[in-house]
């Protein structure tokens, strides 16, 4: 991963999240077990042994997907982005959430490796995190899906044609939220946690 002479704080930062973005999302769809394991390959990315899709229209989903952030990335428009997992009904099972936050105040260069090391704690935690998730049932499916912070100005309107409402239900009762891992440096600041429906009945 090279820096871009002509890209702004914001640009690299984001840049260097929608890469870690792919891997961490790849990472969860693998772990939680939705496709058989031929589907992924293994490969080498900051120093660690993460999966990469190899089957080509999930690699293809998950790359398009996540590289559509970035401009909204680099903006800090997104609020969060999650895996969805879906039953049946269109109900989520289960959620993954990155809650980001790219600090469009900061003026300084991109410390890249040390950005990318903060990252890579929330690589080598993810596969910790699988005991404390339910089982996932058989036909389950599952999306990515980006939280706004509010709708994007008109010059990114083609940006946004890439992205479709969702048509997932939601919970009615606030979720039970596992936090994952979390990140808070001038630059950036990142949140990951799992949120499950709420057992309770009101």
């Amino acid at each position: 991963m090279e820096a871009r002479d002509n890209q702004t704080p914001q640009g690299e930062i984001a840049r260097i999240l929608v890469e870690f973005l792919e891997v961490a999302i790849t990472s969860i769809v693998f772990l939680k077990g939705v496709y058989p394991t031929g589907a992924f390959e293994r490969r080498r990315y900051m120093n660690l042994v993460v999966h990469k899709a190899k089957h080509p229209q999930l690699y293809d989903y998950i790359h398009v997907a996540v590289n559509g952030l970035l401009p909204f990335l680099t903006k800090d428009i997104i609020d969060r982005v999650a895996v969805v997992f879906l039953d049946d009904d269109a109900l989520p099972i289960e959620r993954f959430v990155f809650k980001l936050n790219v600090n469009q105040s900061y003026s300084s260069k991109v410390q890249q490796a040390d950005l990318e090391f903060s990252l890579r704690s929330f690589l080598i935690k993810l596969p910790l995190s699988e005991p404390l998730t339910k089982v996932l049932p058989p036909n389950c499916r599952w999306e990515i899906t980006a939280y706004f912070r509010g709708l994007p100005q008109s010059s990114t309107s083609k940006d946004v044609e890439t992205w479709i409402p969702s048509d997932a239900k939601q919970w009615q009762q606030p979720p039970v939220i596992t936090p994952i891992k979390s990140m808070s440096s001038e630059p950036l600041g990142v949140q990951v946690y799992a949120e499950d429906p709420n057992p309770s009945v009101s």
